[in-house]
C-alpha cells in the first residue's frame, strides 16, 4: 500500500515513542526533513503526497541508527540552538536547550556593555553560545574559542552558516592554560565547560556516553577542574566591570559561586533553567 509523507511521520514518531526518546514528534520530524531534503515548511506542504520506496528505506535506516543509540543531531548532522541552524558533529556535544540560558545571560551582559561590546566564548564546542549572542546583540563582537580541531572546524562553518564573519572570529586556545596577551578586554566571558566527574562519564545515558565527545565531558575528580582554573586564571582577559559567566552541572552552583568569590569575583548571580535547575553562576571583577 502507498505511503504518504504524514503516514511516515506518524510511524516513525510512533517507533521513536515506543522506544523512549522523549522528543519523539520533532525527531521525527528532523529524520524526515533529511532524508527527503526538504526544509520544514515543504514537509508540512507535502504531507499528504505518497512517498518513494527509495525514501522509506533510507528512513529505515536512519531511525534503525536513532533507536540504536545515535543521537538525531549526529545522524542529520545539523541542529538548532536559539533559533540559529548549526553544523554538528562527534567533535562537539550537541547543542541542549538548558544552554540557552547561559545564551540569554550572555545576549543581556553584551547588550548593556553597549556598543562595541567584546565577548568570548570559552571552550565554543560548536560556537553555540557566542553565536547566540552576536546574532542577538548586533553591536557586539565575539571570540569563539576552542582547543579541538574538530569544534573549531565547526565553528568556522557556523559563523559562516548564518552570515556572523564580520563579527565573529574563531581561535584555537586550551582553556586550561593562562590566556595569551591578545585575549583581554572582554566585556564577558561565556563559558559552558566539561563539568562531569570522571567517574560519572560511564554511567552517563548511552547516546551521550557512547557519541558524545569525552573531552567536552570530562571536569576531573570532582567536574570542577575548569571552574577553579578559569576562575583564577582568566581574570586578566576581562576588563573591569566586566563578567564570567559559567553554565554548570545539577547540585554544582553553590560550590561554583564559591570558587568565584574566592577568586575576587563579585555580584555573584545565579539563574535557573526552565526545569528549575540552577544553571548559570555569574560573577563580575570590580577591581
Amino acid at each position: 500500500m502507498a505511503t504518504t509523507y504524514n503516514n511516515l511521520f506518524l510511524d516513525t514518531r510512533a517507533r521513536l515513542k515506543k522506544a523512549g526518546v522523549e522528543g519523539a514528534q520533532l525527531e521525527a520530524r528532523e529524520i524526515l526533513c533529511y532524508a527527503s531534503d526538504k526544509s520544514r515548511e515543504q514537509l508540512y506542504r507535502d504531507m499528504s503526497l505518497y512517498v518513494s520506496a527509495e525514501l522509506e528505506r533510507r528512513v529505515e535506516e536512519l531511525v534503525q541508527r536513532r533507536l540504536a543509540g545515535e543521537p538525531v543531531a549526529y545522524i542529520i548532522g545539523e541542529w538548532e540552538f536559539y533559533g540559529l541552524p548549526l553544523n554538528i558533529s562527534q567533535d562537539v556535544l550537541i547543542p541542549r536547550m538548558d544552554t540557552e540560558v547561559l545564551a540569554e545571560r550572555g545576549i543581556l551582559k553584551a547588550r548593556e556593555a553597549g556598543e562595541g561590546a567584546r565577548v568570548l566564548d570559552l571552550c565554543a564546542g560548536s560556537g553555540c553560545v557566542g553565536l547566540a549572542v552576536a546574532a542577538n546583540a548586533p553591536n557586539c563582537r565575539v571570540v569563539l574559542a576552542e582547543l579541538s580541531e574538530g569544534a573549531l572546524r565547526l565553528c568556522k562553518q557556523n559563523v559562516r552558516r548564518n552570515d556572523l564573519n564580520s563579527r565573529v572570529t574563531c581561535l584555537s586556545v586550551n582553556a586550561m592554560e593562562p590566556p595569551s596577551s591578545a585575549l583581554w578586554d572582554f566585556d564577558a566571558i561565556v563559558c559552558n565547560p566539561p563539568y562531569i566527574p570522571t567517574a560519572d562519564i560511564l554511567g552517563l545515558e548511552h547516546s551521550v556516553r557512547d557519541y558524545e565527545p569525552h573531552m567536552a565531558l570530562d571536569g576531573g575528580e570532582d567536574g570542577l577542574d575548569f571552574y577553579r582554573f578559569i576562575s583564577a586564571k582568566w581574570k586578566s582577559a576581562l576588563r573591569l566591570g566586566g563578567t564570567l559567566l559559567f553554565e554548570v552541572g545539577i547540585g554544582q552552583a553553590p560550590e561554583v559561586e564559591e570558587i568565584l568569590a574566592r577568586n575576587g569575583f563579585e555580584d555573584i548571580k545565579t539563574t535557573a533553567d526552565t526545569q528549575g535547575i540552577w544553571r548559570v553562576v555569574e560573577g563580575t571583577i570590580n577591581s
